[in-house]
């Protein structure tokens, strides 16, 4: 759009400003601070080109932008416009400090800036672009009412995200205190509390449990034997059963106690097969094919997977992609970066396989298996533990035997789906309420757009036919430039020149 098509949209005693005429650059080449000497703390802020006001801070008064101020620091990586409104260090990496004109509201500079239409370049540099833009110019007294508008506006919309985050961590709050419930017996009434108010017998965990570990060896003789039949090597007798390995127990003397009808098992009792993804399958990478589980598909706050955005594999022939295919029922674990997410394989995947940083964990037949992965996703219960098993200093991770060690409290099986049944319920409300969140920051984002529409289009405040027209302080602008371009410059005095005779 032409200028002169932009100043035809304007209150007719507006004008339009240039870049040049609103702001100088003020710019230090030796009054920086690299983020590499930023302090925790110290007597001046370092204002940089991040999203956080402050930086970091400095007691290095040498370092103080030498100008004066208010001042408006400009990311020219980040398009992060900052209003310095007292002494600070400017950061070296990115920064520009402008200087608003000193017949121009400073704050509504501030604004203006913030507004402009700056197309993002990555991390390429923007002060270029933003030279050529220019602004509305309002007279001056409606400027100081544009900037009261703005930041009452905004002020009440600050409020309103703070709310709105304060209940977001309440829903978290509330989320960790269902699972707390679910895997301590108190979410639901015990089997053991309801087989007594009706006069029943109930089948306690421990007969589950009997049940699930006869099952783990069947498995694990079926397996042994299918191997053996393939190598031609089919037993005689049964001295091959010897050599199963009975699954580590529990320690109970650590753990506190269970509700009754309950029992302690170890996950190496419960999963009958425990594995991890491998390296190099970048070259297996196709646009169609299988699913390809990598880290990003599981989250902290569900058991579902996330396949929005999932590679695609053609999977290898051979034992490498049998491992590592899920199925139905696998309970898929995080093991190295962000360790302990934890998904439960549902029947959306038709055929997938995993990636190096993800453990697949096989359960026995038996549980009801949304209890134990929620049982694992739960902070007061499979984090927890994660968190203590956790190894390496400055990259953190899970070894499978880790995966294998986790305590888990077992209900009677009737108890665990009634649990979940309610875990999904009280969940489902939460998600709801965390939908209903973020559809209303957006739009509280949408406002504060529309309010620096409405401001820099002149229909946030009223005008005042007495004001000023902006065509007379822009003549007062481009005086006062060029009066400050007619000066000599200063000679800096050297550092080591005599000071003057008094």
């Amino acid at each position: 759009m032409t200028r002169e098509a932009l100043q035809a949209r304007l209150p007719t005693h507006w004008s339009r400003i240039s870049f040049d005429l609103l702001f100088r650059n003020v710019t230090s080449s030796s009054h920086k601070l690299p983020a590499s000497q930023y302090l925790p703390s110290g007597r001046f802020p370092v204002i940089d080109q991040g999203e956080q006001f402050v930086g970091g801070f400095t007691d290095d008064e040498t370092l103080v932008h030498p100008g004066p101020v208010p001042v408006v620091v400009f990311g020219d990586h980040t398009r992060c416009v900052k209003f310095a409104h007292t002494r600070f260090v400017q950061g070296a990496d990115g920064v520009k400090v402008l200087a608003p004109s000193p017949v121009i509201d400073p704050k509504y500079a501030c604004w203006a800036l913030r507004q402009a239409a700056i197309p993002s370049k990555g991390y390429a540099r923007h002060f270029a672009i933003a030279r050529k833009l220019d602004f509305p110019l309002p007279p001056f007294g409606e400027q100081h009412r544009i900037v009261s508008a703005i930041e009452s506006c905004f002020t009440r919309l600050d409020d309103a995200v703070a709310t709105l985050e304060r209940v977001q961590r309440n829903l978290k709050r509330y989320r960790a205190s269902v699972l707390k419930a679910a895997v301590e017996g108190r979410l639901v009434p015990t089997e053991a509390e309801l087989a007594r108010a009706e006069g029943r017998s109930y089948e306690p965990a421990s007969v589950l449990l009997e049940r699930i570990l006869a099952e783990r060896r069947r498995r694990w003789e079926d397996a042994e034997l299918a191997k053996m039949t393939a190598r031609g090597k089919a037993p005689k007798d049964d001295k091959w059963k010897a050599k199963y390995k009975e699954p580590a127990t529990p320690d109970t003397s650590q753990l506190p106690e269970l509700p009754d009808g309950w029992s302690w098992a170890t996950t190496d009792q419960l999963f009958w097969f425990v594995t991890s993804g491998s390296r190099g399958w970048a070259e297996y990478y196709s646009d169609s094919g299988a699913v390809f589980l990598r880290i990003g598909n599981l989250d902290h706050d569900s058991i579902g997977l996330d396949l929005s955005d999932t590679q695609r594999v053609e999977p290898p022939e051979g034992a490498e992609g049998t491992r590592t295919r899920v199925a139905p029922g696998d309970v898929l674990i995080s093991i190295t970066a962000d360790v302990g997410m934890i998904a439960l394989v549902r029947d959306d995947i038709q055929e997938g396989y995993i990636n190096q940083h993800i453990s697949l964990a096989r359960p026995v037949p038996g549980l009801c298996l949304p209890y134990l992965a929620w049982f694992l996703a739960s902070q007061h219960g499979g984090q927890r533990q994660f968190t203590a098993l956790q190894r390496g200093a400055t990259k953190v991770g899970l070894g499978l035997d880790d995966i294998r060690s986790v305590n888990v409290p077992v209900p009677p099986l009737s108890e665990q789906r009634r649990t979940i049944d309610e875990v999904e319920r009280c969940l489902s409300i939460a998600s709801e309420c965390q939908g209903s969140l973020s559809v209303n920051k957006a739009r509280l984002q949408r406002a504060r757009q529309s309010i620096l529409k409405w401001a820099f289009e002149g229909r946030l405040v009223d005008q005042d036919p007495t004001d000023e027209p902006a065509s007379v302080l822009l003549e007062r602008i481009r005086a006062e430039r060029a009066s400050a371009n007619d000066k000599p410059p200063r000679r800096p005095r050297r550092a080591n020149a005599r000071p003057p005779r008094s």
